[in-house]
């Protein structure tokens, strides 16, 4: 099997964002997916081990705020390369709370999404969750950055924990 196939998937690059009571986290992630229209539904891979995750799965809200081409390395790496166990990845970037109480990324932003999960399909190491759009709005003109330009553009790498992580 030629694993480099699935670099041809086209995907977008989003900081996915939750609560949990509180407390508030987020991360990069590049697999949101809108899956129906009316009601608009979309849906986000997890890796279990984040702590975006365990927020997720309890207050049952997300926020995917979409990343615009402009946006730096160090804000995807500070959400993609950094747990929020250990640091706080809201210092110094400008955000807001959405209606649901998860906060939405406003730097580097061209637009979010926020949505209340109403399922979730568990993937071994990942949980898709599946949620209802709450709230969405556009922030700015631009370009959506998408995968493939966070790696041959940036020269982005992908931490292990992602969907698409390849070892080789």
């Amino acid at each position: 099997m030629d694993a480099k196939a699935l670099y041809l998937i086209s995907y977008g690059m989003y900081i996915i964002c939750s609560k949990k009571g509180d407390k508030i986290n987020g991360q990069t992630a590049n697999s949101v997916v809108q899956v129906a229209s009316e009601p608009p539904i979309i849906s986000v891979c997890i890796n279990k081990q984040n702590l975006t995750y365990e927020f997720i799965k309890e207050s049952k809200v997300f926020t995917a705020s979409i990343l615009a081409q402009t946006a730096p390395l160090k804000l995807i790496g500070g959400f993609g390369f950094k747990s929020g166990r250990d640091v706080n990845k809201f210092d110094g970037i400008k955000y807001k709370l959405g209606q649901s109480g998860a906060p939405v990324i406003l730097d580097s932003t061209l637009g979010y999404l926020e949505a209340m999960v109403i399922d979730s399909v568990d993937v071994k190491t990942h949980t898709i969750f599946v949620g209802e759009l709450v709230g969405a709005e556009v922030l700015a003109e631009g370009e959506p950055m998408t995968y493939a330009y966070y790696h041959m553009v940036k020269r982005g790498t992908t931490p292990k924990t992602a969907p698409s992580f390849n070892k080789a």
